[in-house]
């Protein structure tokens, strides 16, 4: 499964039962990601049985309070209940002294390693086996980053009895899964379609942080086929939004259609708003494929 939890959907405030930013991606049922980290996240992971001992990588997009209030926290109950296994945290670089800072006062020691990798340009942050995650540049009143997740599978899919038919060693097979021909001992040559079918299709998550409305990221997120982005406010608040550094409905919906992706999810909400239902409305004049996020909802990455 490939799929996006939503812990915390509101903005700066918690309000009519939502909470501020956090999110858990699970990939493959094996591990979880971490994006965002606001108050309160703790109290969502147990209310929504989440299970930290599969969560090693947690990204920050920035350093207002409802987006990272929540780490300390996750971070010392992690060593309550006996982690040692390493944790990465992904932040801007400020975050890492102000986390030793609060273990120090406390007198606390991690049980594991906590490993800490700034955020400061747009790069490659972390290639393992079945995912990729990377970030990109929103345009908030500080420093933000956006992140994207992409799936790796390997792009074909052995037919094992067609393999041992051509008897094909095991030590060749993840050179087959990458697309390579297998030439035998007696020089012929065994083409990767008689042994393999196609692989399952990568899928790509776009989280669009706290930002304006503006194009210059829309490259960075170019054809991925779910993309959360901030919804602060409804149209009608157009020139507060960006006052703020935030977009609304319609603006959301304007970098899903120009970034060609399938699907878009909504979410930190002002908490001037009770009733969602308008900003749905209001996204799918211009991209019909919108959802307005709801707490404790997994979304499919389609």
């Amino acid at each position: 499964m490939f799929g996006v939890t939503i812990l915390g959907n509101n903005s700066a405030l918690p309000a009519h039962g939502r909470h501020p930013t956090s999110q858990i991606i699970t990939i493959a049922d094996e591990e979880i990601l971490m994006i965002d980290c606001g108050e309160g996240t703790q109290m969502r992971i147990r209310d929504f049985r989440v299970k930290t001992s599969k969560l090693n990588h947690i990204f920050i997009s920035h350093l207002h309070g409802d987006h990272y209030f929540g780490a300390i926290g996750i971070i010392t109950s992690m060593a309550l209940v006996g982690r040692t296994q390493s944790l990465h945290l992904y932040a801007p670089a400020p975050l890492h002294a102000l986390i030793l800072t609060q273990l120090k006062i406390a007198d606390s020691t991690l049980p594991f390693e906590l490993i800490f990798h700034p955020l400061t340009k747009e790069e490659l942050l972390a290639d393992e086996e079945k995912f990729s995650v990377s970030c990109f540049k929103v345009f908030h009143r500080i420093e933000c980053y956006g992140f994207i997740i992409n799936e790796k599978h390997r792009p074909r899919k052995i037919m094992p009895a067609k393999a041992e038919e051509y008897n094909i060693p095991l030590t060749f097979y993840k050179k087959l899964q990458a697309g390579e021909d297998y030439s035998a001992p007696d020089g012929s040559v065994i083409k990767n379609q008689m042994v393999t079918i196609e692989g399952k299709k990568n899928r790509s998550y776009a989280f669009c942080a706290d930002t304006y409305y503006t194009e210059a990221y829309v490259s960075a997120i170019k054809d991925v086929d779910l993309i959360y982005h901030e919804a602060t406010y409804l149209n009608d608040l157009e020139l507060q939004a960006k006052q703020r550094f935030h977009s609304t409905a319609g603006q959301a919906a304007k970098i899903a259609l120009k970034a060609g992706a399938k699907a878009l999810l909504l979410g930190h909400f002002s908490s001037k708003y009770k009733d969602l239902s308008a900003f749905e409305s209001e996204a799918k004049e211009i991209f019909p494929n919108t959802e307005v996020t709801q707490e404790g909802v997994t979304y499919i990455v389609p």
